[in-house]
C-alpha cells in the first residue's frame, strides 16, 4: 500500500493511498480520513460510496466532512467508484452511466466486466481489512453511507449484511435500481438477465425481505432532477412502511443533486452513525 499524499485536517489526517486490489486485479485508489483520536486509540469506521463519475476525491474535496469526523471521532474511508486502469473493460459508447466510474457496487457475473468490476467484495471485504492492517480503525464498529449510484451501494450493501454495520444512511440514494433506467442499464451488463439475482441488490426487495432491522437516515433534495425517474425514493418509503423497517427519510425542500446538498447534512450524518458506533 503506497502513500500518495498526506494533509493534516481538523487535528486529524486526510491521507490516500494506492494499491493492488486482488478482487478488482488492478490498482486502486482511495481515500481515508484519520481523526486527532486514532493517534491514541481505535476508532470506529464509517465508509462513503460515491455516485456515478465520482472518484474518491470528490467526497474529500467537497463533502465537507472532516471536522464533522474529527469532533465525533470517527475514521471515514471513501474508495473508488470502480476498478480502473489498462485492460478494464468500459463502456464501448462512451456513456458515462456505465463502465469506468460506474461500478455499481456489484460483482458482475457476465463478460466483460466480470474480469474485474467485484465492487461489493472490494467494498465489503478487502478494503477495510486492508486499512485494518495499518490504521487504529475498528471493524467491529463500523457504518456505511454515500450518495446517488453510492446511495444505492450503501443501503443495498448494509441491508444484505446487517450483522457488519452498526447503521447506514444515504443521500439521494437509487433506491429501486429495479424500476429505474440506471438500474435496468447497469445489471443488465454486469449480472444478465436474471431478475432475480438484481433484486438481491435492490434495496426496496431486500427490505421486504430483511429479518432484521438496521438504523437508516436517508435524504432525499426536492429539487433533484433525477428524483422521479432514477431515484424512486417514494419507492423505498413505500417499502419501510410495508415491512414496518424503522428508516427516517427526509425530503429537503430547495436542494439538489449536487454535493452542496451533500455537505449541508454532512455534519448529522455522521453524527448519526457515530451515535451507534459507541463502545
Amino acid at each position: 500500500m503506497e502513500r500518495v499524499s498526506a494533509v493534516r485536517s481538523f487535528g486529524g489526517q486526510q491521507l490516500r493511498f494506492k494499491h493492488a486490489s486482488a478482487v478488482l486485479r488492478c490498482d486502486m485508489h482511495f481515500s481515508l480520513y484519520l481523526p486527532p483520536q486514532a493517534a491514541t486509540g481505535s476508532v470506529p469506521l464509517l465508509t462513503w460510496l460515491s455516485g456515478l463519475t465520482c472518484t474518491d476525491e470528490n467526497f474529500v474535496q467537497k463533502a465537507c466532512a472532516q471536522r464533522a469526523a474529527a469532533e465525533q471521532g470517527v475514521a471515514i474511508l471513501a474508495p473508488d467508484t470502480s476498478p480502473r486502469g489498462e485492460g478494464v473493460a468500459d463502456d464501448p459508447e462512451g456513456s458515462w452511466d456505465l463502465g469506468l466510474g460506474a461500478g455499481f457496487y456489484v460483482n458482475a457475473t457476465e463478460a466483460p466486466w466480470s474480469e474485474h468490476y467485484h465492487m461489493y467484495d472490494y467494498v465489503l471485504e478487502e478494503l477495510p481489512a486492508l486499512v485494518a492492517e495499518q490504521h487504529s480503525v475498528d471493524l467491529e464498529r463500523q457504518s456505511i453511507f454515500g450518495h446517488s449510484m453510492g446511495g444505492h451501494g450503501a443501503l443495498s450493501i448494509a441491508l444484505r449484511n446487517p450483522e457488519r454495520f452498526r447503521s447506514v444512511s444515504a443521500f439521494a440514494p437509487i433506491c429501486a435500481p429495479l424500476q429505474c433506467p440506471w438500474g435496468e442499464k447497469a445489471f443488465s451488463a454486469y449480472l444478465g438477465m436474471d431478475r432475480e439475482l438484481w433484486a438481491s441488490h435492490d434495496s426496496c426487495e431486500l427490505i421486504r425481505r430483511a429479518t432484521s432491522h438496521l438504523p437508516m437516515l436517508v435524504d432525499q433534495g426536492a429539487e433533484d432532477s433525477f428524483f422521479e425517474e432514477q431515484l424512486k425514493t417514494p419507492l423505498l418509503a413505500a417499502a419501510c412502511q410495508e415491512s414496518a423497517y424503522p428508516a427516517n427519510i427526509r425530503m429537503q425542500e430547495g436542494y439538489d443533486h449536487s454535493y452542496f446538498f451533500i455537505a449541508s447534512f454532512m455534519d448529522e450524518h455522521v453524527a448519526f452513525h457515530a451515535g451507534h458506533c459507541a463502545p
